[in-house]
């Protein structure tokens, strides 16, 4: 096969992004694998940002971790951006726990109301006395009930 005799008005050189006369682009090919990969670059920084509430929430051990990923998938599939940052806020910060203290109370009276009062609680000692009972009190009294 004879090479092609070259236009009159052609210049010299030739870009070489221009199209070949076989009809390979290899600007276009470039650009092809270019844009292939930009798009499967920007679907995975998306994605991984959806997930950055459930990995956090998941990392710390949070006790509201289905409610985070509940969001994180609202607002994935919904592409409202209010579910994402309540999402995060809710990965971000735990609230206090009220139950540990009030369960702790709450031991605390029902053993003192059993009469399990702890090491401190001995059944052989006499209750003190009211102060006007303290008056009637033998001296020995006053004195044994003034050691407890």
């Amino acid at each position: 096969m004879e090479t092609p005799e070259k236009h009159a008005m052609a210049p010299e050189h030739l870009p070489s992004y221009l199209a070949a006369a076989d009809g390979s682009d290899y600007l276009f090919t470039v650009m092809v694998f270019f844009g292939i990969g930009l798009i499967l670059l920007i679907g995975i920084l998306y994605l991984t940002l959806h997930a950055m509430p459930e990995k956090m929430a998941h990392d710390s051990n949070h006790s509201q971790m289905q409610v985070v990923g509940i969001l994180a998938l609202l607002a994935l599939f919904t592409h409202n951006n209010g579910f994402w940052v309540i999402a995060i806020l809710v990965a971000a910060f735990r609230l206090p726990d009220f139950m540990t203290p009030v369960n702790s109370i709450a031991q605390s009276l029902s053993s003192m109301a059993k009469g399990n009062a702890g090491p401190e609680f001995s059944p052989d000692l006499k209750p003190t006395p009211a102060p006007d009972e303290v008056d009637q009190a033998t001296p020995s009294e006053t004195t044994t009930q003034g050691a407890i």
